[in-house]
């Protein structure tokens, strides 16, 4: 059934991604710990599932699907870990903007290193995406637009576009369960290392950190970038990429309750941008038929 609307699918792994950022907003851990937490919780939910209904396809794992998972991993680990440092500096809008431009990143490697070939349209559309979330960018206000933490959410994009990439390789080989099971051991892996080479403790923090952590690996990582990895048997890594722009949206929108963070008339018309770029690679990739 779900193989034929993956489209749905990956409007729904929006949803949990978008949840990301409010919750790390209410971290008070230090970055990395709030990663571990997400990738602790994310693989004792997985283990279960995979140790027993996937032992048969562990079994066949090669030493080249476990280098690129563990790369693919590692990406993954920088990237959330440059991704929430990014929030403590900047605002949620700009932060989440910028983390959205993936979608030139994993476009040009799709293009250059896969042998992936993207329309002309949904070339524009990828201009217009990055427009939309340049506008979003500037009305989040430069006061709050801190050099530092712009430049590591920027970083994040490259860091999940690759991520992206290796899973459009992967996907083709194993199943989502198998590799997002493999990819989130070795992510959890390289923050250990990272907490530990930053002398950071990994406990302390109080129930609520926990919980924290609980709720990243269910809304944002199962029901996000599972999602995604699982879609990216059916659509391209380009489009996958470019889907998620609509998170600044959602997260934007979320603030508004939340935070009281009420859109201005600027980021509205951001929003739309990015939204209209969305559908406009949607009909690029689907052709007259769409």
């Amino acid at each position: 059934m779900f193989e034929r609307h993956p489209r749905a699918v990956l409007l729904l792994g929006v949803v949990g991604i978008a949840m990301s950022a409010i919750l790390v907003r209410y971290s008070q851990a230090p970055s990395v710990v709030t990663a571990v937490y997400r990738l602790g919780w994310t693989v004792l939910l997985l283990a279960p599932v995979v140790l027993f209904r996937f032992r048969a396809e562990l079994r066949r794992i090669t030493g080249r699907d476990a280098l690129l998972c563990a790369l693919s991993g590692l990406c993954l680990a920088l990237h959330f870990l440059t991704w929430f440092e990014s929030l403590k500096w900047t605002s949620l809008a700009v932060s989440t903007v910028l983390v959205s431009t993936e979608a030139i990143f994993t476009a040009l490697g799709f293009a250059l290193f896969l042998k992936g070939r993207i329309p002309p349209l949904g070339r524009a559309a990828i201009l217009l995406a990055f427009a939309g979330s340049a506008v979003l960018a500037l009305a989040g206000g430069a006061g709050q637009a801190v050099l530092y933490g712009n430049l590591l959410a920027l970083a994040s994009a490259v860091f999940v576009s690759v991520y992206t990439l290796i899973g459009s390789v992967q996907r083709a080989a194993l199943s989502t369960t198998v590799y997002t099971f493999l990819t989130y051991l070795a992510c959890l892996a390289a923050l250990l290392v990272m907490a530990l080479a930053s002398h950071t403790p990994l406990v302390g923090y109080g129930g609520q950190e926990i919980l924290i952590g609980l709720a990243l690996a269910v809304l944002c990582t199962l029901m996000g970038h599972s999602l995604f990895s699982w879609c990216l048997k059916f659509l391209s890594p380009a489009y996958v990429s470019a889907v998620k722009l609509c998170e600044p949206v959602v997260s934007g929108l979320l603030a508004v309750p939340l935070f009281g963070e009420i859109p201005t008339l600027l980021q509205l018309g951001g929003m739309a941008l990015v939204l209209g770029s969305v559908l406009l690679y949607t009909r690029a990739e689907s052709g007259p038929k769409a």
